[in-house]
Protein backbone atom coordinates (compact mmCIF):
# COMPACT_ATOMS: atom_id res chain seq x y z
CA UNK A 1 0.00 0.00 0.00
CA UNK A 2 1.43 3.64 -0.93
CA UNK A 3 1.21 6.55 1.46
CA UNK A 4 -2.77 7.25 0.44
CA UNK A 5 -3.83 3.90 0.94
CA UNK A 6 -2.51 4.04 4.29
CA UNK A 7 -3.68 6.89 5.02
CA UNK A 8 -7.41 5.86 3.72
CA UNK A 9 -7.36 3.08 5.47
CA UNK A 10 -6.20 4.49 9.18
CA UNK A 11 -8.77 7.46 9.22
CA UNK A 12 -11.77 5.45 7.23
CA UNK A 13 -14.10 4.68 10.51
CA UNK A 14 -13.93 8.61 11.60
CA UNK A 15 -13.53 10.66 8.54
CA UNK A 16 -16.72 10.85 5.91
CA UNK A 17 -16.55 9.73 2.49
CA UNK A 18 -17.93 12.92 0.85
CA UNK A 19 -19.83 13.05 -1.62
CA UNK A 20 -18.92 13.97 -5.88
CA UNK A 21 -22.05 16.11 -7.89
CA UNK A 22 -21.75 15.49 -11.67
CA UNK A 23 -22.98 18.43 -13.11
CA UNK A 24 -22.77 21.09 -15.56
CA UNK A 25 -22.25 24.97 -16.28
CA UNK A 26 -22.64 26.82 -19.27
CA UNK A 27 -23.59 23.48 -20.91
CA UNK A 28 -20.04 22.21 -19.82
CA UNK A 29 -19.73 19.09 -18.00
CA UNK A 30 -17.49 18.91 -14.31
CA UNK A 31 -17.25 17.02 -11.35
CA UNK A 32 -17.37 18.79 -7.93
CA UNK A 33 -16.10 17.08 -4.62
CA UNK A 34 -18.07 18.57 -1.75
CA UNK A 35 -15.42 17.96 0.92
CA UNK A 36 -16.81 21.05 2.91
CA UNK A 37 -19.30 18.13 4.17
CA UNK A 38 -16.11 16.83 5.77
CA UNK A 39 -16.14 16.55 9.68
CA UNK A 40 -15.10 20.02 10.86
CA UNK A 41 -16.33 21.66 7.48
CA UNK A 42 -13.17 21.22 5.39
CA UNK A 43 -10.35 18.94 4.37
CA UNK A 44 -8.28 19.46 7.09
CA UNK A 45 -9.85 17.04 9.34
CA UNK A 46 -8.52 13.57 7.40
CA UNK A 47 -4.42 14.93 6.96
CA UNK A 48 -5.17 15.73 11.08
CA UNK A 49 -6.51 12.46 11.89
CA UNK A 50 -4.26 10.59 9.69
CA UNK A 51 -0.99 12.32 11.41
CA UNK A 52 -2.19 11.71 15.02
CA UNK A 53 -3.07 8.05 14.33
CA UNK A 54 0.68 7.36 12.45
CA UNK A 55 2.41 8.89 15.09
CA UNK A 56 0.82 7.26 18.16
CA UNK A 57 -1.42 8.43 20.95
CA UNK A 58 0.46 12.02 22.04
CA UNK A 59 0.31 13.05 25.68
CA UNK A 60 -0.68 16.52 24.01
CA UNK A 61 -0.87 18.09 20.42
CA UNK A 62 -0.03 21.86 19.76
CA UNK A 63 -0.98 23.59 16.45
CA UNK A 64 -1.07 26.94 15.17
CA UNK A 65 -3.46 27.88 12.60
CA UNK A 66 -5.80 30.52 11.26
CA UNK A 67 -8.81 28.25 11.82
CA UNK A 68 -9.59 25.25 9.57
CA UNK A 69 -6.68 23.75 10.34
CA UNK A 70 -7.34 24.39 14.36
CA UNK A 71 -10.68 22.93 14.03
CA UNK A 72 -9.70 19.61 12.47
CA UNK A 73 -6.80 18.90 14.69
CA UNK A 74 -9.38 19.59 17.88
CA UNK A 75 -11.70 17.18 16.35
CA UNK A 76 -9.37 14.80 15.55
CA UNK A 77 -7.71 15.14 19.16
CA UNK A 78 -10.98 14.41 20.30
CA UNK A 79 -11.36 11.44 18.67
CA UNK A 80 -8.04 9.82 21.10
CA UNK A 81 -9.03 11.35 23.92
CA UNK A 82 -5.90 13.47 23.64
CA UNK A 83 -6.01 17.13 25.17
CA UNK A 84 -5.42 19.73 22.22
CA UNK A 85 -4.04 23.67 22.35
CA UNK A 86 -4.34 25.67 19.66
CA UNK A 87 -2.61 28.95 19.02
CA UNK A 88 -4.02 31.49 16.24
CA UNK A 89 -3.52 35.32 15.37
CA UNK A 90 -5.81 37.92 16.94
CA UNK A 91 -7.56 37.92 13.32
CA UNK A 92 -8.55 34.54 13.12
CA UNK A 93 -12.53 34.36 12.08
CA UNK A 94 -14.91 34.26 14.90
CA UNK A 95 -16.93 31.31 13.34
CA UNK A 96 -13.38 29.12 13.52
CA UNK A 97 -12.81 30.16 16.52
CA UNK A 98 -15.91 28.48 18.01
CA UNK A 99 -15.19 25.91 16.04
CA UNK A 100 -11.89 25.24 17.82
CA UNK A 101 -14.00 25.69 21.23
CA UNK A 102 -16.59 23.53 20.32
CA UNK A 103 -14.93 20.64 19.67
CA UNK A 104 -12.49 20.62 22.96
CA UNK A 105 -9.26 22.38 22.29
CA UNK A 106 -7.80 25.49 24.60
CA UNK A 107 -7.29 28.56 21.94
CA UNK A 108 -4.67 30.67 22.18
CA UNK A 109 -5.06 33.94 20.58
CA UNK A 110 -1.58 35.70 19.92
CA UNK A 111 0.07 38.12 17.78
CA UNK A 112 -1.38 39.82 14.24
CA UNK A 113 0.63 36.97 11.92
CA UNK A 114 -0.31 32.88 11.56
CA UNK A 115 4.05 33.33 11.45
CA UNK A 116 4.26 34.48 15.06
CA UNK A 117 0.96 31.93 16.46
CA UNK A 118 3.21 29.38 14.96
CA UNK A 119 6.76 30.20 17.20
CA UNK A 120 5.17 30.39 19.88
CA UNK A 121 3.30 27.07 19.61
CA UNK A 122 6.43 25.23 18.53
CA UNK A 123 8.01 26.38 21.57
CA UNK A 124 5.37 24.47 24.04
CA UNK A 125 5.55 21.07 25.10
CA UNK A 126 3.77 18.33 23.45
CA UNK A 127 3.85 17.25 19.90
CA UNK A 128 3.51 20.34 17.49
CA UNK A 129 1.32 19.65 14.47
CA UNK A 130 1.97 21.41 11.23
CA UNK A 131 -0.82 22.40 8.74
CA UNK A 132 0.73 21.03 5.83
CA UNK A 133 4.63 20.60 6.25
CA UNK A 134 4.31 16.93 7.26
CA UNK A 135 3.88 14.24 5.28
CA UNK A 136 1.37 12.31 7.49
CA UNK A 137 -0.18 15.84 7.22
CA UNK A 138 0.00 15.71 3.66
CA UNK A 139 -0.79 11.64 2.79
CA UNK A 140 -4.16 12.15 4.77
CA UNK A 141 -5.00 15.04 2.17
CA UNK A 142 -4.52 12.73 -0.33
CA UNK A 143 -7.33 10.77 0.27
CA UNK A 144 -9.68 13.26 -1.00
CA UNK A 145 -8.01 13.00 -4.62
CA UNK A 146 -8.44 9.20 -4.26
CA UNK A 147 -11.86 9.24 -2.98
CA UNK A 148 -12.55 11.57 -6.64
CA UNK A 149 -9.95 8.46 -8.34
CA UNK A 150 -12.39 6.17 -7.24
CA UNK A 151 -15.76 7.21 -7.89
CA UNK A 152 -15.40 9.19 -10.98
CA UNK A 153 -12.32 7.36 -12.87
CA UNK A 154 -13.46 9.31 -16.01
CA UNK A 155 -12.38 12.43 -14.33
CA UNK A 156 -9.06 13.83 -16.50
CA UNK A 157 -7.90 16.65 -14.64
CA UNK A 158 -7.92 18.07 -10.62
CA UNK A 159 -8.22 21.55 -9.45
CA UNK A 160 -7.61 22.67 -5.99
CA UNK A 161 -6.84 25.68 -4.32
CA UNK A 162 -3.61 26.29 -2.56
CA UNK A 163 -2.60 27.99 0.82
CA UNK A 164 0.34 26.26 1.98
CA UNK A 165 0.05 23.63 -0.27
CA UNK A 166 -0.67 20.17 1.88
CA UNK A 167 -3.98 19.34 -0.36
CA UNK A 168 -2.24 20.37 -3.43
CA UNK A 169 0.42 17.78 -2.97
CA UNK A 170 -1.76 15.13 -1.36
CA UNK A 171 -3.61 15.52 -4.41
CA UNK A 172 -0.53 15.01 -6.87
CA UNK A 173 -0.18 11.62 -4.48
CA UNK A 174 -3.54 10.53 -4.62
CA UNK A 175 -4.36 11.85 -8.32
CA UNK A 176 -3.57 8.47 -10.08
CA UNK A 177 -1.58 10.57 -12.68
CA UNK A 178 -4.53 13.00 -14.02
CA UNK A 179 -3.64 16.18 -14.12
CA UNK A 180 -3.53 18.58 -11.26
CA UNK A 181 -4.45 22.10 -11.26
CA UNK A 182 -3.03 24.37 -8.90
CA UNK A 183 -5.54 27.64 -7.94
CA UNK A 184 -4.04 30.60 -5.81
CA UNK A 185 -5.26 34.16 -5.67
CA UNK A 186 -3.04 36.77 -7.98
CA UNK A 187 -1.84 38.49 -5.01
CA UNK A 188 -1.33 35.52 -2.21
CA UNK A 189 0.57 33.07 -4.60
CA UNK A 190 3.00 31.70 -2.05
CA UNK A 191 3.22 28.09 -4.69
CA UNK A 192 3.17 29.93 -7.82
CA UNK A 193 6.41 31.60 -7.03
CA UNK A 194 8.06 28.81 -5.52
CA UNK A 195 7.82 26.76 -8.39
CA UNK A 196 8.92 29.69 -10.49
CA UNK A 197 11.42 30.24 -8.06
CA UNK A 198 12.30 26.51 -7.89
CA UNK A 199 11.97 26.76 -4.37
CA UNK A 200 9.73 28.38 -1.44
CA UNK A 201 10.04 31.46 -1.29
CA UNK A 202 8.31 34.63 0.96
CA UNK A 203 5.31 35.99 -1.37
CA UNK A 204 2.76 38.65 0.05
CA UNK A 205 -0.70 37.67 1.36
CA UNK A 206 -3.35 40.37 0.07
CA UNK A 207 -6.65 38.18 -1.13
CA UNK A 208 -10.07 38.39 0.03
CA UNK A 209 -9.45 34.10 0.78
CA UNK A 210 -6.44 34.99 2.80
CA UNK A 211 -7.91 33.45 5.87
CA UNK A 212 -7.85 29.99 4.28
CA UNK A 213 -5.08 30.49 1.50
CA UNK A 214 -2.60 33.34 3.67
CA UNK A 215 0.40 31.33 3.56
CA UNK A 216 3.76 33.68 3.51
CA UNK A 217 5.57 31.00 2.49
CA UNK A 218 4.80 26.88 1.23
CA UNK A 219 5.90 24.09 3.03
CA UNK A 220 9.07 22.27 1.92
CA UNK A 221 7.53 18.86 2.02
CA UNK A 222 4.57 19.79 -0.23
CA UNK A 223 6.80 22.35 -2.71
CA UNK A 224 8.86 18.83 -2.50
CA UNK A 225 6.18 16.43 -4.00
CA UNK A 226 4.63 19.23 -6.08
CA UNK A 227 7.61 20.23 -7.99
CA UNK A 228 8.43 16.79 -9.01
CA UNK A 229 5.02 16.34 -10.47
CA UNK A 230 4.59 18.96 -13.16
CA UNK A 231 1.10 20.58 -11.98
CA UNK A 232 -0.70 23.32 -13.91
CA UNK A 233 -0.65 26.84 -11.85
CA UNK A 234 -2.84 28.95 -11.87
CA UNK A 235 -3.75 32.62 -11.01
CA UNK A 236 -7.34 34.20 -10.25
CA UNK A 237 -8.10 37.48 -9.03
CA UNK A 238 -10.21 38.11 -5.74
CA UNK A 239 -13.34 39.23 -7.92
CA UNK A 240 -13.38 36.60 -9.96
CA UNK A 241 -13.21 34.36 -6.75
CA UNK A 242 -16.39 36.27 -4.95
CA UNK A 243 -18.22 35.59 -8.32
CA UNK A 244 -17.59 31.96 -8.11
CA UNK A 245 -18.23 31.38 -4.89
CA UNK A 246 -22.21 33.44 -5.62
CA UNK A 247 -22.35 30.94 -8.78
CA UNK A 248 -21.85 27.99 -6.41
CA UNK A 249 -25.34 29.39 -4.49
CA UNK A 250 -27.25 30.17 -7.12
CA UNK A 251 -26.64 27.05 -9.08
CA UNK A 252 -26.38 24.70 -6.91
CA UNK A 253 -27.34 26.69 -2.85
CA UNK A 254 -23.95 25.25 -1.85
CA UNK A 255 -22.84 27.89 0.83
CA UNK A 256 -18.72 28.24 0.99
CA UNK A 257 -15.95 29.78 1.89
CA UNK A 258 -13.76 31.82 -0.65
CA UNK A 259 -11.19 29.74 -0.82
CA UNK A 260 -13.22 26.44 -2.27
CA UNK A 261 -14.34 29.07 -4.33
CA UNK A 262 -11.19 29.48 -6.13
CA UNK A 263 -11.00 26.12 -8.31
CA UNK A 264 -14.37 27.17 -10.43
CA UNK A 265 -13.13 30.78 -10.44
CA UNK A 266 -10.36 29.22 -12.81
CA UNK A 267 -12.28 26.59 -14.68
CA UNK A 268 -15.32 29.79 -15.37
CA UNK A 269 -12.02 31.61 -16.40
CA UNK A 270 -10.98 28.76 -19.24
CA UNK A 271 -7.89 27.87 -17.32
CA UNK A 272 -8.48 24.62 -16.96
CA UNK A 273 -7.69 21.44 -19.01
CA UNK A 274 -9.51 18.37 -19.79
CA UNK A 275 -12.97 17.06 -20.99
CA UNK A 276 -14.46 16.21 -17.61
CA UNK A 277 -12.51 17.87 -14.57
CA UNK A 278 -13.08 17.89 -10.32
CA UNK A 279 -13.37 20.86 -8.89
CA UNK A 280 -12.60 20.25 -4.74
CA UNK A 281 -15.10 21.97 -2.80
CA UNK A 282 -12.60 22.07 0.19
CA UNK A 283 -14.57 24.31 2.53
CA UNK A 284 -17.70 25.60 4.20
CA UNK A 285 -16.43 27.50 7.05
CA UNK A 286 -17.74 31.12 5.99
CA UNK A 287 -18.91 34.27 8.01
CA UNK A 288 -20.66 34.87 4.84
CA UNK A 289 -24.73 34.63 4.94
CA UNK A 290 -25.85 34.53 1.34
CA UNK A 291 -28.49 36.58 0.27
CA UNK A 292 -32.07 35.46 -0.50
Amino acid sequence: MNVVELAAARIAPYARRTPLMRTEIDGKPLVLKLEMLQRTGSFKFRGALNALLAGGKPERVVTASGGNHGAAVAAAAAVLGVPATVYAPESIPDNKARRIVAAGAELVRVGDTYAEAAKLAQEQPGMYLPAYDNPDVVAGQGTVAAEVVADAPDVDSIVVAVGGGGLAAGTSLGAGGRKVVLVEPTNCRAMHDALAAGAPVDSPVDSVAADALGATRVGEVPFGILSASDPLSVLVDDSDIISARDRLWDEFRLAVELAAAAPLAAWLNGAVPGELPCLIVCGANAAWTPST
